[in-house]
């Protein structure tokens, strides 16, 4: 394996990434407004204070990514017969 195939597939992967993340807009301002606003002045971050916000935000990823990746995957279908999902 080359190293150069697998930076070519690690850029294409983020080349998608804005359009997957555009449908997680409201999510993504309201993680960004939570950060922005637990690190103002002279306070510093500290771990897990957006956690609801980040959890939405990664939960809303997920659901935009789960049908890229589900493309190709294999189901079970309720009748115990194996089908591929397109």
């Amino acid at each position: 394996m080359s190293g150069r195939g697998v930076w070519l597939r690690a850029r294409a992967r983020l080349r998608r990434f804005p359009a997957l993340l555009a449908g997680c807009g409201e999510q993504a301002a309201a993680y960004g407004r939570c950060v922005a606003a637990a690190s103002a002045g002279s306070a510093e971050l500290r771990r897990d204070v957006c956690l609801r916000e980040f959890r939405a935000l990664r939960e809303c990823c997920a659901k935009e990514v789960g049908p890229v990746r589900q493309q190709r995957r294999w189901q079970q279908s309720d009748g115990g017969e194996v089908m591929e999902v397109k």
